[in-house]
């Protein structure tokens, strides 16, 4: 199935489905204002803020114990912080019901650490799960061709669809996971750790596809990791968890700028210089390239 049968069987879903609300437009699709996370006598965040730009990939960095993945479980309306505010494409996630019931959560994707499949369902029937949530007027037959592009779009073989989560590797099953995330056309995604346990090359990949996506897709990407090759080769900016707050969002260059310890430590170090240092090289090889093709 080629990309325009498919986005007319996504216009078909949606037309079939209750309506939805049209495409955020605003500068910042999430705005985090003031938010603290306790977990008994711990404080993870406190006076948390920062707002993520449309269309941009931001990566979200920190040390162990920072909350990247508590933020993250907070702006999906999974976790409640104590004190502050949540907005998401222009509509509160901390005023929401009590039952949790957000009436946004179709409009983002969320992939998790080690891609979170149920491993009773194969990957094409994993895929369905949200398909099968919020539009369950769908016919079994336009859920399972939806599904089936889907993880195409991901990367992964058709055989893949029929498999089972235990028989792909680690490099499929964020794929897969990833299938997921993107199967209600989201205009957000949320990546926790995505090259978490994969290899450079599959790391390197997942991060070309990531790049891929956003830009054809038009998605704004909140992206967790510790991977300083991904920061440099995909991150427009990035937000550095620490002291229990956000204190420095910006590009890397930006934050080299700064004086504080553990930025400079971070991406100043032995293995922040080296992953410049491959990005600088992957950049020059591209222009080589792109000057060759000119000619």
């Amino acid at each position: 199935m080629g990309s325009e049968r498919a986005e007319e069987l996504i216009e078909q879903a949606e037309s079939e489905a209750q309506s939805t609300p049209p495409e955020f437009t605003g500068e910042y699709p999430i705005v985090v204002e003031g938010i603290t996370n306790r977990f008994g006598e711990q404080v993870v965040h406190d006076n948390l803020s920062l707002k993520v730009k449309r269309g941009e990939i931001l990566g979200v960095v920190g040390g162990s114990g920072t909350g990247k993945s508590v933020l993250m479980r907070s702006i999906i309306g999974l976790q409640v912080p104590s004190e502050g505010s949540i907005e998401v494409l222009g509509q509160s996630i901390t005023d929401a019901e009590e039952d949790g019931d957000i009436d946004i959560r179709s409009r983002w994707g969320v992939l998790f650490q080690g891609g979170a499949l149920f491993s009773t369902l194969t990957v094409a029937e994993n895929v369905e799960v949200p398909l099968k949530q919020f539009y369950p007027e769908l016919s079994n037959e336009l859920r399972q061709e939806i599904a089936r592009y889907k993880v195409r779009l991901s990367g992964l073989p058709e055989e893949a669809t029929s498999k089972y989560p235990s028989e792909l590797s680690g490099g499929m099953k964020k794929r897969a996971g990833l299938a997921r995330a993107l199967a209600l056309d989201p205009e957000l995604l949320f990546l926790d750790e995505p090259t978490a346990g994969l290899d450079p090359i599959g790391a390197a990949a997942f991060d070309r596809l990531t790049r891929e996506l956003a830009e054809t897709l038009g998605l704004t990407v909140f992206l967790i990791t510790h991977d300083l090759d991904t920061l440099h080769a995909i991150c427009d900016r990035v937000a550095v968890l620490a002291d229990k707050k956000v204190i420095a969002v910006g590009t890397i260059p930006e934050l080299l700028a700064t004086d504080h310890p553990w930025i400079q430590e971070y991406f100043n170090g032995p293995r922040g210089r080296a992953a410049e240092a491959t990005h600088t090289r992957s950049m020059s090889g591209t222009m080589d390239k792109d000057s060759k093709g000119g000619a």
